[in-house]
């Protein structure tokens, strides 16, 4: 076990899936530069950074859409008391008036 300053890391832990990625040399060297500062491998450098990343705020799942406008729904008044139960027989009488 190898103690981080960002969490604990297991060397029984079983990886069970695989990612590649391309990186910039610049950012390859970052991570070569921290695994060596840190001794640890350049995959659990990757691999913390991503769990730390993920854990932020603005990473996590986004409310759905309807969520985002419920606040609205019902907002506006049409005048038509039953236009939410009766909508295909109103827009078929305003066809039929300007058709």
């Amino acid at each position: 076990m190898h103690y981080n300053s960002l969490q604990l890391i297991h060397k029984e832990d079983v990886m069970q899936s695989q990612l590649t990625v391309r990186l910039t040399d610049d950012l390859d060297q970052e991570i070569t530069n921290a695994a060596k500062r840190l001794r640890l491998k350049r995959s659990d450098i990757v691999r913390l950074a991503l769990e730390e990343y993920l854990r932020e705020p603005h990473v996590q799942e986004e409310p759905a859409p309807y969520a985002k406008v419920k606040h609205l729904v019902g907002s506006i008044k049409s005048g038509i008391p039953d236009l939410g139960t009766s909508h295909r027989e109103h827009l078929v009488k305003r066809i039929k008036r300007h058709g």
